[in-house]
C-alpha cells in the first residue's frame, strides 16, 4: 500500500506551537505518499467553523500542503467529523451486536471519586461496576447515556511506534472501561478516530505521545471491527518555559499570534526544531 498519513485539527481554539510540530512532523513522513487533512469537529459546544478556517490558513501559510480535505474534496469526503455521523453509528452498532460495549450510567465525576490512584489520562473505570450498569443491549440508539467499551482484563496491548520503539499499556491498570459514545449522543474521540482512519485508509499516524494510552485503547477497537491498525509515530510534546504542555489557551505561542507579530514560516520551524 501507498502510504498515507493525515494531519486532524480539532477547531477548539487556534493551533499552537506544539500543534505545528506535529504535522510538519506528519507532512514530512507524507513527502512520497499522500496527506489528508480531516477537521475533528464533533464537539458542538466547544468546536467552531472559524477555527477550523484559521488552522488550514495557519497550516497553509507554514508550508504544510495536503491533497485531500474539506477545501480539496478527495474519494473519502466528507473531511469533517460532524457530518461522518453514519459511520459511527455503524461502528456502534457492530460493536454493540458483538458484545463489546455496554451502556453505562456512571458519569466521568463518579469515576473520579472512586479512584485511588492518579493516572496520566484518567481515572481506571472500576471493574466492578460493569455489573451495576444498564443492561439495555436492546437499544436501538446510544443517547442518554455513555456507552463504554468492556476492556479484556489485564491484556498487555503492545505496538511497536515509529519514534519510542515498543510501547506497551496494560487494561485495568493502565486504563479501564472507556467511553465510545457519550450520554449527550456524541461519539467519543476513541471511536470516531478509528472508524475514519479505517474508512480513509491511513497507514501511519502521527500525534503527540500525551495519546500513547489513547493508541491501546483504539487498538482494541480496530480488533473488534476486524481492521489492522495503522502505524503509530508520537511526537514529543512541547512545553513552555515552566515545563507545562502548550494548550490552546497559550495564545501567545500561538501561530497567529506569531504571524501578527511578524514571524516568518522560517523562524516557527527553526524554533520547533530546537525544541
Amino acid at each position: 500500500m501507498s502510504y498515507r498519513g493525515r494531519i486532524a485539527p480539532t477547531p477548539t481554539g487556534l493551533l499552537h506551537l506544539g500543534h505545528a510540530a506535529t504535522f510538519w512532523t506528519a507532512f514530512q513522513r507524507a513527502s512520497s505518499g499522500t496527506l489528508v487533512l480531516r477537521v475533528e469537529d464533533l464537539d458542538p459546544h466547544r468546536c467552531k467553523a472559524e477555527f477550523a478556517g484559521a488552522a488550514m490558513e495557519d497550516l497553509c501559510w507554514l508550508g504544510i500542503r495536503w491533497q485531500e480535505g474539506p477545501d480539496l474534496g478527495g474519494p473519502h469526503a466528507p473531511y469533517e467529523q460532524s457530518a461522518r455521523r453514519e459511520l459511527y453509528l455503524a461502528a456502534w452498532r457492530r460493536l454493540r451486536d458483538g458484545g463489546y460495549i455496554y451502556p453505562c450510567t456512571r458519569s466521568r465525576k463518579d469515576v473520579a471519586a472512586a479512584s485511588l490512584a492518579p493516572h496520566e489520562d484518567e481515572p481506571v473505570f472500576p471493574v466492578e461496576w460493569r455489573t451495576a450498569s444498564d443492561t439495555g443491549m436492546n437499544r436501538e440508539t446510544p443517547e442518554d447515556c455513555n456507552w463504554r467499551f468492556c476492556v479484556p482484563d489485564h491484556e498487555k496491548i503492545r505496538f511497536e511506534d515509529g519514534l519510542l520503539g515498543e510501547v506497551q499499556r496494560m487494561a485495568l491498570r493502565d486504563f479501564g472501561d472507556f467511553v465510545v459514545w457519550n450520554r449527550e449522543n456524541i461519539p467519543a474521540y476513541e471511536l470516531a478516530v478509528v472508524v475514519d482512519d479505517i474508512a480513509m485508509g491511513i497507514t501511519e499516524v502521527v500525534r503527540g505521545a500525551d495519546l500513547l494510552t489513547s493508541t491501546a485503547r483504539q487498538i482494541l477497537i480496530y480488533r473488534a471491527l476486524q481492521a489492522g491498525p495503522p502505524a503509530f509515530y508520537h511526537c514529543p510534546l512541547i512545553r513552555d518555559d515552566r515545563g507545562r504542555r502548550l494548550a490552546k489557551r497559550d495564545d501567545a505561542l500561538s501561530l497567529r499570534a506569531l504571524r501578527e507579530q511578524g514571524w516568518t514560516p522560517e523562524q516557527v520551524l527553526k524554533r520547533i526544531a530546537k525544541i
